[in-house]
């Protein structure tokens, strides 16, 4: 008997925009997820957590026009499902509130499909709470009701209750109404809405490009009108707006309106910018994968004992080493007697990791300052290294300025790559137009390979688009490649590390900026490797 596999569709909310407000199971649906059929108004970065050998199927509809019609939606889904596959139905905000969500489910329910519903966020109370309004107050509100704006205006004669809503319910949230916010505001007001109810309309809630448009019912189609105000927009009406002048908080953070952009894998040296209200817009142009060949590692790891210091100049150098070293059949009580040293504070957190002290962790981050430390801490009296061995676990085809150093001072040092970089196979047709409508304010490059790798995978033509925006380098070698291309580096750290880029970045978004840290003389550190320093 042949087990045929079957598949099965998850009907998923990927929230109002903000990655954050995406739910942990939704999450874990996406990543393991086959095939993922998304809409428009999806945050690109949600699709960032999707396998690499995953399908994409887009879905979206922008400025009226359909990618797809809903029967060939339906079609996709089901035909996907019954080639076994695990289909992710990825919908803005939350499956049931007016995402046709229900109409999808039913159809998979008729043609036998497994389905699972994981609820979202729903704009309908993020985007009005990220714009400082609460739905209910107890002073203000105990009610509120949910509509969609386009109604009104595509059926001939309304079937919304405009006289019960206006008078029964103290808030009213409208969705897909930026159009029609005219029809909306007249019919509420005959309905027995006081013209001065005050209302608000938000586009693109929860995401750096929030804006928000507040005024009188009786008034707010012009001053929306007057602002130009676009779709995608919630309109909240009812006295519970009066709250946002005070409890407005999410546009009030120092980085709100900032879209950053780091071209290596997000780690924690990047959440200060969220924190202060920054988007991250994560677009990784290099990956780290195994070395081609574990062989010269596996030599080096087998004469372990024979070296006097074992340095890492980067957390991933550390991983990999470690793994390849403990499926050696090796422990760390091996490495007893063999000096650490680690090239920056993160690198020095990993080693810590594996319960290792390390021994030294150099001022300055250069090949001339690293050997000298080592000079100082051997106790030659020669002003030799002779007789001192290392061992550099690296990246392939890494500087070698460093290792060039220590054998001109007479030490021995072996670099065995523990791993390497590629350039991942990505679209940036996304990216792309958001440098071209400006929704990138700063770029972040932490090699020279993630600015060329960039470049390769964007393509030249966004060297303009470049232009447009601050640019930040972790280093002084970093900044020479970007340079190369007629690019001016804006902001560029002391410290040739993605925390202190990151603090300088916070420092230039807040006007804190200065000259000399930006422009002036900078020691000659060891960035330019195809890893980024962790």
């Amino acid at each position: 008997m042949v087990h045929v596999k079957k598949g099965k569709v998850y009907l998923v909310g990927a929230g109002p925009g903000d990655i954050g407000l995406m739910t942990i199971k939704g999450l874990k649906c996406l990543q393991k997820a086959d095939v993922v059929v998304y809409d428009f108004h999806i945050n690109p970065q949600i699709l960032n957590q999707v396998k690499q050998e995953a399908e994409f199927i887009y879905a979206g509809k922008r400025g009226g026009h359909h990618a797809m019609t809903q029967d060939q939606i339906n079609d996709a889904l089901i035909r996907k499902a019954r080639q076994g596959k695990i289909v992710c139905r990825l919908k803005g905000g939350d499956p049931f509130v007016f995402g046709r969500g229900g109409e999808e489910a039913e159809v998979l329910s008729e043609e036998g499909i497994p389905f699972e519903i994981i609820s979202g966020v729903s704009s309908v109370i993020a985007v009005p709470a990220c714009a400082g309004i609460p739905l209910t107050h107890r002073k203000y509100a105990s009610s509120f009701a949910v509509i969609t704006g386009n109604e009104a205006a595509t059926k001939a004669g309304s079937s919304i209750y405009w006289s019960g809503l206006a008078k029964s319910y103290d808030t009213l949230v409208f969705l897909m109404g930026t159009k029609n916010v005219s029809t909306i505001s007249r019919n509420l007001i005959e309905g027995g809405k006081p013209p001065d109810t005050p209302v608000a309309l938000i586009r693109w809630g929860t995401r750096p490009d929030q804006e928000t448009v507040a005024g009188p019912l009786e008034s707010i189609s012009r001053l929306v009108r007057e602002s130009k105000l676009k779709a995608p927009a919630v309109m909240v009406v009812g006295d519970v707006v009066r709250l946002r002048a005070s409890l407005a908080w999410y546009e009030k953070k120092p980085l709100f309106g900032h879209r950053i952009l780091i071209t290596r894998e997000y780690s924690s040296d990047y959440e200060p910018l969220e924190e202060l209200g920054a988007e991250i817009f994560e677009f990784p142009t290099i990956r780290i994968v195994p070395p081609k060949s574990y062989k010269e590692l596996d030599g080096a790891i087998k004469r372990i004992e024979s070296y006097s210091w074992l340095v890492f100049t980067s957390a991933n150098g550390v991983r990999y080493f470690m793994n390849r070293f403990l499926r050696n059949g090796r422990d760390v009580r091996d490495l007893k007697g063999i000096r650490l040293c680690a090239v920056g504070t993160k690198t020095a957190e990993a080693i810590a990791n594996y319960g290792m002290k390390v021994e030294l962790v150099p001022d300055e981050f250069n090949a001339e300052g690293l050997s000298e430390a080592f000079l100082r801490l051997s106790g030659s009296t020669s002003g030799t290294l002779k007789g001192v061995r290392f061992l550099l676990p690296r990246a392939e085809e890494a500087r070698e300025l460093f290792p060039a150093r220590i054998r001109a001072m007479g030490g021995e040092i072996e670099t065995p790559a523990a791993y390497r970089t590629v350039k991942p196979q990505r679209h940036g047709k996304m990216l792309k137009r958001f440098l071209f409508e400006g929704r990138i304010s700063v770029a972040t490059f932490t090699s020279g390979a993630t600015f060329t790798n960039f470049l390769d995978i964007v393509g030249r033509d966004a060297l303009p688009l470049l232009e447009e925006i601050a640019i930040a380098a972790i280093g002084p070698v970093t900044k020479k490649t970007i340079e190369k291309s007629g690019l001016k580096v804006h902001i560029l750290p002391k410290e040739a590390t993605v925390s202190a880029m990151v603090d300088e970045i916070i420092k230039w978004a807040t006007g804190k900026k200065t000259g000399s840290r930006v422009q002036g003389p900078n020691r000659d550190p060891m960035d330019d490797r195809h890893d980024t320093r962790d």
